[in-house]
């Protein structure tokens, strides 16, 4: 079966099991629901074992009983939180509710019951990650997201209230802004899980899309490919003209030291002064060192100042001046060969590791240091069609050591497009996911509409007038719960180019509006096929009912 069939064939059950919640008058159950969740489950865990098959050499083992167990456990969950309450408070339904449907107030151990199945509901997820911090991230962003969300809905209605077309709007936008502002706590309940449920979908599009293409070139094409170390002094005219000759141009050349960090304003360095295993590997090791009186342009100073020639002066790199708590004006001494050296940090450098260029933690600001033992590396691009560079480099140099990268990217490169793959997979996924979310949010005012437009048609309303008011509510609310979900989007990509990826993004500003239009669509296209026949059933038939 091919992972396209697979893909299809869970979409479709996804979309079976969302079928019987866009009536009112069928139900299946939670037991054959809770089977096809799990039918579900196992389809999409085939497939990302297709998706990611080749990445690690070790065979993945079968799934357990145990997920299918948590499954079934969560659901329950939920089915208890949300389902439990209504029933608890059938006991207590006061008879004029039949009458009139704003009597009948949630009842107190309801809400207990509702807030018991929320808190079960965290602490499945806190289980679920296994890690303290991770759950905790990921309940505080939901409930965050959550709560962001209804704020700036109920602000949105409050304007809206305030702003309410007057006489001279059309009679359907009259109707439809007053028909949302009437019922304030449901419409921001809906716009709320409509704005998670587009989240998870804009958040992915701009990974699938714009932040893996910006961060695929955030390293310029003409970046290095080879390094090249263990060059010789004497050797260093000779290497030049070489790669001048075969069509190398600007590469990165600097003399490489090997040197120890052995003490700090004058107290030795010692790897159980730091608590951290990253800061206690680096001291007890040695640093590749070098020196140049110029700058390196792919090193911008966050600090202090470059004085090229100054003699006792030392540019350090801020990520290990931040592990070793090192800061500007200490004093560091070093051993390089056996040659002791001291210096003082004079300025601080950010470096991009990822650059593919030459860069060391520390660089002295002169020129020459011939006291010390030192080699020379270089860092460049090997020509494009250049047959057997390899082999006639290390041939008139053999004793350098050549790392040819471009093997490691390409392979980086075939595993990144496999992990897209992998995210599009899940896309589809969401995607299915997020259509049965607007389906509930709004299939679960169908009851209500029912009623609302059998009265108004009872008064005069034509059908017509009807759906163009269904329209423009359903397209509003899918407008603002995209455009704030897409807003949203934007800040968490802008934190993971940030944080994660370490690399400059400028999010598109056209993303917010294009995400309002795709909520528009997506809850219009929703709430047509929750609400079909809502319009078509006669008035008649709908108070009677609604009445028994």
């Amino acid at each position: 079966m091919s992972l396209g069939t697979l893909l299809l064939i869970v979409l479709i059950l996804m979309l079976l099991g969302a079928l019987p919640s866009w009536g009112h008058s069928k139900s299946w159950g939670y037991g054959p629901s809770g089977v096809l969740g799990l039918v579900v489950g196992y389809g999409v865990h085939l497939g990302f074992v297709a998706l990611l098959q080749g990445l690690v050499d070790t065979q993945l083992p079968a799934a357990s009983w145990q997920p299918a167990a948590l499954g079934l456990a969560m659901g329950l969950t939920l089915l208890v939180a949300f389902g439990l309450p209504p029933v608890l408070q059938l006991a207590r339904v006061p008879a004029l509710r039949v009458l009139r449907r704003d009597l009948g107030a949630l009842q107190l151990r309801s809400g207990l019951v509702l807030a018991m199945g929320l808190a079960g509901f965290a602490l499945t997820l806190l289980m679920v990650s296994r890690d303290l911090t991770l759950g905790l991230i990921t309940v505080g962003g939901f409930a965050l997201a959550l709560v962001l969300f209804a704020g700036l809905a109920a602000l949105m209605l409050w304007a809206l209230r305030r702003l309410v077309p007057g006489e001279h709007a059309p009679r359907w936008l009259r109707l439809a802004t007053r028909h949302v502002a009437a019922q304030p706590v449901f419409a921001v309940v809906q716009v709320s899980s409509l704005s998670v449920g587009l989240l998870a979908l804009a958040l992915l599009i701009l990974l699938r899309t714009d932040l893996v293409t910006s961060w695929r070139q955030a390293t310029p094409k003409d970046a290095p490919d080879r390094f090249v170390i263990n060059i010789q002094p004497e050797q260093a005219q000779a290497f030049l003209a070489h790669l001048q000759g075969t069509g190398v141009r600007s590469p990165d050349w600097y003399p490489m030291v090997r040197g120890r960090l052995v003490a700090i304003n004058d107290r030795e360095v010692r790897t159980t002064d730091y608590p951290g295993e990253r800061a206690r590997r680096l001291v007890d090791r040695e640093f590749n060192l070098s020196y140049t009186d110029q700058l390196p342009a792919h090193n911008p100073l966050v600090a202090g100042r470059w004085q090229a020639g100054e003699a006792d002066g030392v540019s350090v790199e801020q990520g290990i001046a931040d592990t070793l708590g090192l800061k500007m004006g200490d004093r560091l001494r070093f051993d390089m060969g056996g040659v002791v050296h001291e210096a003082r940090i004079t300025s601080l450098r950010k470096v991009d590791w990822a650059s593919m260029r030459a860069n060391f933690f520390m660089l002295f600001p002169v020129a020459q240091m011939p006291d010390l033992p030192m080699t020379y590396m270089a860092a460049f691009r090997t020509p494009d069609g250049a047959v057997g560079f390899e082999s006639a480099l290390v041939k008139q140099f053999p004793n350098i050591t050549s790392v040819d990268m471009r093997s490691t990217l390409a392979q980086v490169q075939r595993v990144m497009d496999q992990v897209i793959r992998a995210v599009e997979y899940l896309f589809g996924f969401t995607l299915a996911a997020g259509v049965m979310v607007l389906l509930a949010a709004v299939g679960a005012s169908r009851q209500a509409r029912e009623r609302e437009y059998a009265i108004m048609r009872a008064l005069g309303a034509s059908r017509q007038l009807l759906a163009q008011v269904q329209r423009t509510e359903l397209l509003g609310l899918g407008w603002l719960a995209g455009f704030m979900a897409s807003a949203m989007a934007l800040l968490l990509g802008w934190a993971l180019a940030r944080f994660a990826f370490e690399f400059a993004w400028t999010p598109p500003l056209w993303v917010p509006l294009a995400g309002g239009v795709l909520g528009a669509v997506l809850a219009w296209a929703a709430g047509s096929l929750s609400l079909s026949g809502v319009l078509r059933q006669p008035v008649m038939q709908t108070l009677r009912q609604s009445t028994l």
